[in-house]
């Protein structure tokens, strides 16, 4: 079903994280069987987040990585919020399917083989969020993000009329043709720009 891949990966100060970050990609571009281009998107960063990248992509250049796989990066001057990192990856993705991934990979990237295998992406739908919430979900949240994710369920759920238990979850799927349109409408780049695209695909009907 997924021929061709781009994923999003927006990084604003990460450069604890970036280590274990880029391990997660490499085994995961070693298992994958599609065309893929990695994105990640440096919103602004103070640290030596976006040296670290570059570092990474240049010795992976080096390696003459397979031509299936790209990697690049993409550099905003200033610090702008995690939806606007999302929106301009978006814009500069190339590939059929395009993956917004957290770069703390909460939800391994390895989850797309997993919903491969069991035949959970199909033509009927356009968009797949992952949930954390969910009852086979294996990540551990703490009390803290806990609390704030009833707080916002109880918000989308009555207030907003939005099924999906887990809507901050940065693991979400489009099919390309449903993500350029609905990104280029996004305002929100703050914190609930989740809510602003999922209120985007349900007014649009969108699977």
């Amino acid at each position: 079903m997924i021929k061709s891949l781009s994923i999003i990966l927006p990084v604003y100060n990460e450069q604890l994280r970036l280590k274990s970050a880029f391990s997660s990609i490499l085994n995961f571009l070693k298992r994958r069987n599609f065309k893929t281009e990695i994105i990640f998107v440096d919103d602004g960063s103070t640290d030596n987040s976006f040296k670290m990248i570059n570092s990474f992509i240049e010795k992976h250049q080096k390696k003459k990585l397979k031509k299936k796989i790209k990697i690049k990066i993409i550099k905003s001057k200033n610090n702008l919020g995690k939806g606007s990192a999302l929106k301009l990856g978006v814009k500069n993705a190339k590939f059929d399917w395009i993956l917004t991934v957290d770069i703390d990979m909460s939800v391994s990237l390895s989850q797309i083989n997993i919903w491969l295998q069991k035949k959970l992406i199909n033509k009927k739908h356009f968009v797949y969020i992952a949930s954390r919430t969910h009852e086979k979900s294996i990540v551990k949240w703490d009390f803290f993000r806990n609390i704030l994710g009833l707080i916002m369920r109880l918000f989308t759920f009555g207030i907003l009329n939005i099924k999906i238990k887990d809507t901050q979850c940065g693991f979400k799927l489009y099919k390309k043709k449903v993500a350029k349109p609905i990104f280029l409408k996004l305002k929100d780049h703050g914190f609930s720009h989740d809510i602003e695209l999922i209120l985007l695909l349900k007014n649009r009907k969108i699977k």
